[in-house]
């Protein structure tokens, strides 16, 4: 039987771990999933082995994001380079992507999570496409956590196609070039499916696991003030303890956003 729509229950009280405080924590996460085959070539495995594990990984972030009051939880689970892997791989990957939808679906039904998904669709499976979609419908009255997936995506594509809908409204006779501010350009991200009242379309804190220190073309004009966390801890093996080092690392921060506090002097 379909899942219905229907709103989410009112979140019970957040019980934070020690160390975390509710007014200082991020809206909105985003996380870099990397070392999945690292993993796994560790432990003379496949590759396919330490993607099923990153999986799980990523479903136990959702649920203590849910628990601790994250808003936006914005995971990198394929990018548009990734089409060049092996075939086989990738045929593993997009329907790893389908079984995590379908298995997860009830729960976020049932615990208030929505479900989005951006990225090149075109390029995905049909199958996948659908799941995604009756997915994203089923979740679209959900609101006590937005979990956006990135499934072929690029940050810089997402830039791009965001320039060729302001040049069409342009087009059109519907905007003027002088109109285009910072504003209207990031309506036209595909992360701005995360915006509401209470959340950003920008990562506040933005995660990558492997020890790698890039962005990797993630949410390139999303992150421009985004909180960096590296951490040298393998996708499958990040848990509970390595979230809260980050968000306790977040919560050390100084936000300036190129501002000075308190007037202080050069």
């Amino acid at each position: 039987m379909p899942l219905s729509n229907s709103t989410s229950a009112p979140a019970a009280e957040v019980l934070l771990p020690e160390g975390l405080e509710a007014e200082s924590l991020p809206r909105h996460v985003a996380l870099v999933m990397d070392g999945n085959s690292r993993w796994a070539a560790a432990r003379g495995l496949p590759p396919t082995d330490g993607h099923e594990h990153g999986m799980r990984a990523l479903m136990k972030t959702v649920r203590l994001s849910r628990a601790w009051g994250i808003r936006v939880l914005t995971a990198f689970g394929f990018s548009l380079e990734n089409w060049n892997r092996p075939k086989a791989e990738v045929d593993f990957l997009m329907a790893l992507i389908e079984r995590f939808i379908n298995d997860n679906l009830a729960e976020f039904m049932r615990e208030g999570t929505r479900l989005r998904i951006i990225g090149d669709r075109s390029r995905l499976p049909v199958s996948v496409q659908k799941t995604a979609r009756d997915a994203e419908e089923a979740t679209r009255n959900n609101s006590r956590l937005h979990l956006v997936l990135a499934i072929s995506y690029s940050g810089r594509m997402d830039i791009v196609q965001a320039c060729r809908k302001l040049a069409q409204k342009v087009d059109a006779k519907l905007l003027r070039p002088e109109d285009i501010d910072e504003s209207l350009f990031a309506d036209e991200l595909q992360t701005s499916c995360a915006a509401d009242e209470a959340s950003s379309s920008c990562p506040d804190l933005l995660i990558r696991t492997s020890g790698e220190l890039r962005l990797s073309n993630f949410l390139l004009w999303q992150s421009a003030y985004s909180e960096l966390f590296f951490t040298d801890t393998l996708w499958p093996d990040f848990g509970e303890a390595q979230y809260l080092q980050a968000l306790r690392a977040f919560q050390s921060r100084d936000r300036r956003f190129g501002a000075r506090k308190n007037n202080a002097a050069l």
